[in-house]
């Protein structure tokens, strides 16, 4: 019997587990509990360990079964979850956490004992080729990481980087909402240029301070969101000179800000709730 909650964060669902001192293949585990009919459902899980170097610790599957380095979205909704249990409290309002791509540093909202909301620093991104990595053609590190791809009929202009995990932006001017997400998608993730598999977004600019976004996430398909998606969909915007200093970015499971500071650190902030609390009898 494992207890365990689900959150949500801009329609991004994690399932939330303490994982300390106890032994599970957390990798069929999050397959199992992942399938939306015959599991709880969900984007995959995010599991609690005990830290030597963080006030916590965070891994995260993937409903692949595949381990992610971050998740933006996961990270803000496992801030909740530890919070919100009593597991660790944050140190004068800030909490850091330990995570595949290092230690990350959360800003949770606190309302009645309740996290409502968290800010993440998400790192400084990284436009250098063999850091994403990806290995196109003609691109070295001295590149820009940009180049155009042509996948069942649609030409794409591909700008890639990391945010702690690998993305590649496709800014576009048709409609998203009209864009054959999840076909293109799966191949592209998938194609020879990405050694680790990749993150598609697919991006309209409406203005200096607002794009849309739709998301394809390794190892787990179209989601109505992702923080680490939306960090790369707005960073790629600035990067190519569409977009300023603070961006609201449109999904389809709500809104979330990204913003950078003068160091270009990007920094997430959105929503984190919880959705129902219940026990795995297997």
């Amino acid at each position: 019997m494992l207890p365990f909650v689900k959150l949500q964060g801009a329609g991004n669902d994690y399932i939330a587990i303490d994982g300390r001192n106890k032994n599970y293949d957390w990798n069929q585990l999050s397959i199992d509990m992942s399938k939306p009919a015959f599991g709880v459902g969900s984007d995959g899980i995010v599991v609690v360990f005990d830290s030597d170097v963080a006030d916590t610790r965070m891994r995260i599957y993937n409903p692949d079964g595949s381990e992610a380095e971050i998740s933006g979205n996961g990270i803000r909704l496992f801030t909740k979850f530890v919070v919100d249990q009593g597991i660790v409290s944050p140190k004068d309002g800030i909490l850091k956490i330990e995570t595949g791509d290092g230690v990350k540093t959360v800003y949770p909202s606190i309302t009645e004992n309740k996290v409502v909301s968290s800010k993440v620093e998400m790192g400084i991104p990284n436009f250098i080729s063999s850091k994403i990595p990806i290995s196109v053609p003609g691109i070295n590190d001295n590149d820009k990481p940009k180049f155009q791809m042509e996948i069942l009929g649609h030409k794409l202009d591909i700008t890639c980087l990391s945010v702690g995990n690998p993305h590649a932006v496709c800014i576009m001017d048709q409609n998203v909402d009209d864009f054959p997400l999840v076909e293109v998608g799966t191949l592209v993730e998938k194609h020879e240029y990405f050694p680790n598999r990749i993150n598609f977004e697919i991006v309209n600019i409406i203005s200096r301070d607002k794009i849309r976004a739709r998301i394809f996430e390794r190892g787990a398909g179209e989601t109505l969101s992702s923080g680490t998606g939306s960090t790369a969909s707005a960073s790629a915007s600035r990067y190519n000179g569409f977009v300023d200093d603070h961006v609201e970015v449109v999904l389809d499971g709500g809104n979330l800000d990204i913003s950078w500071d003068k160091n270009n650190m990007a920094m997430l902030e959105g929503p984190s709730e919880e959705v129902y609390s219940g026990v795995w009898p297997r």
